[in-house]
């Protein structure tokens, strides 16, 4: 494996953290509906989990209201329940084959505990990133310790290593900034 294939599969692994991150803040609630709240709301139809975006159409009624057309009437119930048991605290108003989802507005605390959230979240990418610029330089320890590459060489690469690192590391900090900033804003 040559220098540049270790650096373009770490940056490619990179981008996938920070995509990973970019999915994971989008699920954080800030107050107003969007249809991608309940993309991760799994619900159980014919004996295995699926999206509720499979089971029902997601709409968005009003900034404070999303709305579920339910394609099997039998399976509205299922759906109301998965809502109610997600970590996302909404109690869904049950009508007929159609289901209202209320979102409450948030309080000062649950912005708080939002926002403690949001920044986990991105340390957690931090660290993912971390990690594998750590896995790329051992890789190139490797190759210098097999006499593959030079010393020169081995030094570059870390240097280049470092700067993508920091490139995505201030990436993953705007994304936390902004969405603070979304989550705080009342």
């Amino acid at each position: 494996m040559s220098l540049s294939e270790i650096r373009s599969s770490a940056e490619s692994r990179m981008k996938r953290s920070l995509e990973a991150l970019q999915v994971s803040l989008g699920k954080i609630r800030t107050g107003r509906a969007h249809a991608g709240l309940l993309d991760h709301v799994m619900v159980e139809y014919y004996g295995s989990d699926v999206p509720v975006g499979q089971v029902a159409n997601v709409s968005v009624a009003d900034a404070r209201t999303l709305n579920l057309q339910v394609w099997e009437k039998h399976m509205a119930p299922a759906v109301d329940k998965a809502i109610r048991e997600s970590d996302l605290g909404l109690n869904p108003i049950l009508l007929g084959e159609t289901i209202r989802v209320p979102l409450p507005a948030l309080t000062e605390e649950r912005r708080r505990d939002l926002t403690k959230i949001v920044r986990a979240d991105g340390e957690d990418s931090k660290v993912a990133v971390r990690n594998l610029r750590r896995e790329a330089n051992d890789t190139a320890k490797r190759l210098l310790k097999d006499k593959e590459i030079s010393e020169d060489d081995d030094r570059r690469f870390q240097d280049e290593i470092q700067k993508l690192t920091d490139k995505f590391i201030a990436e993953i900090d705007k994304l936390i900034a902004a969405k603070e900033q979304e989550v705080m804003t009342v």
